[in-house]
């Protein structure tokens, strides 16, 4: 346990995997007392040391009758993708929590080319309300509805941490993966313009702001990104340099793939509110080199 303080309760939805897993983890060398909710679909490997419940979270009478008898000093909602998800847990954990943390996305913006700031660029307490499940709506959509609900509909606090593209050692979705493998094998990466600049965030370095997020006082949407960004072209660089060969990049067609990295616009954030409320991110100098040695050398 770090520092002298109440021990928590903390439920976290999701939670088994990449940055939710590093959550977890830190929550648990606090000294909280964490509970995991998922659909139990794949082993966690935190042992006795959390507690389990498994529930699909979209089934609002399995997320009554889980939830009703508990009380939350801190809930991280780590896969809310839709507004009818959202609504469910307005009213779930209505009077059941004190502090409400919804991991959103960058994608909640407009790709124009800016870096773009929370309410200014987005604001969810005047974003008119739609409900559906995930499959009504794209990925941003979702997320920008169920902002909309927990910041108009919420009797409870809470922040919503925008991240942007998240990497890591162990990211499941590969995205960095992707491009080291392509340059490595001398294939064709599908990039429209290498000036495309993109925020990043490592997942350690979220997972540490939403765990200091859970324990502030900071609400409403907050961007989480390390500070600066970079081009596709530099990455790229960055990527050629670590494997000592020159990638292939080419216009995405119907003989290469499309990047998924290779967003319609520059699309990075400004973090200064985070940083204004004491987080300070680490800049992509100080981990992004690394962590494409490391994946090149695997």
């Amino acid at each position: 346990m770090t520092g002298n303080h109440t021990r928590r309760k903390v439920l976290v939805l999701g939670g088994s995997r990449f940055f939710g897993r590093r959550l977890a983890e830190k929550l648990i060398e606090n000294g909280d007392d964490v509970t995991i909710a998922t659909r139990g679909n794949r082993e966690d490997g935190f042992g006795s040391r959390v507690r389990r419940v498994t529930v699909d979270r979209s089934d609002r009478g399995a997320m009554e009758k889980t939830f009703e008898d508990t009380r939350w000093d801190v809930v991280y909602d780590q896969i809310c993708f839709s507004p009818d998800d959202a609504a469910i847990a307005c009213d779930i954990f209505k009077e059941r929590v004190s502090h409400y943390v919804l991991t959103s996305t960058l994608s909640v913006y407009d790709y124009d080319r800016k870096e773009v700031k929370e309410e200014k660029d987005f604001d969810p307490y005047d974003y008119p309300i739609h409900y559906g499940s995930s499959s009504d709506f794209s990925y941003g959509e979702g997320k920008r509805l169920a902002e909309a609900v927990f910041f108009q509909r919420a009797g409870y606090p809470v922040t919503a941490v925008r991240p942007p593209i998240v990497l890591g050692d162990d990211d499941y979705t590969e995205r960095l993966h992707y491009h080291i493998r392509k340059v490595k094998n001398g294939e064709p990466i599908g990039i429209t313009d290498l000036q495309t600049s993109l925020s990043f965030v490592e997942a350690g370095d979220l997972a540490e702001f939403l765990f200091w997020a859970g324990s502030k006082e900071i609400y409403g949407p907050v961007n989480a990104s390390s500070p600066d960004s970079i081009t596709l072209g530099t990455l790229i660089g960055l990527i050629e340099e670590a494997a000592g060969k020159k990638a292939d990049v080419e216009v995405p067609g119907e003989k290469v793939e499309q990047s998924p990295f290779n967003f319609p616009s520059s699309a990075y954030q400004d973090v200064s509110l985070a940083e204004a409320s004491g987080y300070s991110f680490r800049k992509l100098t100080e981990w992004l080199p690394g962590l494409i040695r490391r994946i090149k050398d695997k």
